[in-house]
């Protein structure tokens, strides 16, 4: 049980810092970032579909 909740929590942390990432190098802002960061893997999924090329690169 404790390694599946480890995996989530870092599952969750990595998401945010991915998120905060992205924001800061497009929008340069803290204010996004932190919106960014608390929307996580929504944010990261979002950014992917949205970018040309999409998810193939």
């Amino acid at each position: 049980m404790s390694s599946q909740r480890d995996a989530a929590k870092a599952g969750i942390g990595l998401g945010s810092a991915i998120a905060v990432a992205i924001s800061w190098s497009v929008n340069k802002s803290i204010v996004w970032a932190i919106v960014h960061g608390v929307l996580s893997w929504l944010y990261v999924i979002f950014y992917a579909l949205t970018r040309p090329g999409g998810l193939s690169g």
